[in-house]
């Protein structure tokens, strides 16, 4: 049964569209300028050749222009009503608690704990807050692990693209949901290692390597060896990172998933706040939800 704020209770959110954060139009286009530049910063060793895109400032580069995107999303939420401080309150929650969680696996055989909660937040606000806390979690989780290095805005953009993909997933209720957002969380681990391959593959191997860049090369065959470098030099990696995801979220994926719609519900992100004017015998003017507390 739906509340007045149009989530569902255990079921959960199902729909695309009903994230319990709302994206502006000039919040999304420029999530979207966002994530073209992700596409970019990854995948220009198909396109652009060693040099031309110097390894030593092409990273810090990317890093500067990432945080301004993500500011720049911030502030067009809050400018258009997307983000209020409630949704900021939230956003700032889930970037520690995943800060904290990500030292816990440590990465070990690609055991990863920072996913699941991504993956979960992505999917009951919406991909632009999923989008968003890809980023602000890594984030926030280099600067306490001491992980600030040129890899870093690699891993933000990786983790965003996890974010928004899972508050893009079709609609489902129940065990479907759980499942569904398990194999994609299992995915999203492969994809995570996938992306995150590209951004050194390049600069790491003997150029006379039968799997190493070379530039100028057809892209398919460009792209078939980094096929081949990513399943000889990561595959095992990622299964871990995957089997991670899985098992979190089915797990711990009922339980956050209606938590986080609970909270959802009590803040009512989406409700306007308009004044009805003065109380009867007041002084003061009343604020109230244009929806109901039931």
């Amino acid at each position: 049964m739906k509340n007045p704020d149009g989530l569902q209770d255990a079921g959960g959110l199902t729909g695309r569209s009903a994230g319990a954060i709302r994206i502006a139009p000039r919040a999304g286009i420029v999530i979207a300028m966002a994530a073209f530049l992700g596409l970019v910063a990854f995948f220009w060793p198909f396109v652009v050749a060693p040099g031309k895109l110097g390894a030593a400032y092409a990273p810090p580069l990317i890093f500067g222009v990432l945080l301004v995107l993500v500011l720049c999303v911030v502030i067009s939420e809050i400018a258009e009503g997307g983000i209020n401080s409630k949704a900021l309150a939230m956003l700032g929650v889930l970037s520690a608690v995943n800060a904290a969680l990500r030292p816990l696996g440590a990465g070990t055989a690609g055991i990863e704990t920072v996913f699941f909660v991504l993956v979960l937040a992505g999917r009951v606000y919406g991909p632009g807050f999923g989008f968003t806390l890809g980023c602000t979690s890594l984030f926030a989780s280099a600067l306490i692990t001491g992980g600030v290095g040129p890899w870093m805005p690699y891993q933000m953009f990786g983790c965003a693209f996890v974010g928004m993909l899972a508050g893009l997933l079709p609609r489902a209720t129940g065990r479907r949901e759980v499942v569904m957002l398990a194999v994609y969380g299992s995915l999203s681990g492969y994809l995570f290692g996938f992306l995150l391959n590209l951004s050194f593959w390049p600069f790491s191997l003997d150029p006379n390597s039968s799997i190493a860049y070379l530039p100028g090369l057809p892209f398919t065959e460009q792209w078939q060896r980094y096929l081949a470098f990513d399943v000889a030099t990561s595959l095992g990696w990622d299964t871990g990172r995957a089997v991670t995801n899985f098992v979190c979220v089915m797990l711990a994926g009922p339980a956050v998933l209606t938590t986080f719609r609970r909270a959802a519900r009590k803040a009512r992100f989406r409700a306007p706040v308009r004044f009805a004017g003065r109380e009867p015998g007041g002084d003061v003017p009343t604020a109230r939800s244009d929806r109901s507390d039931r």
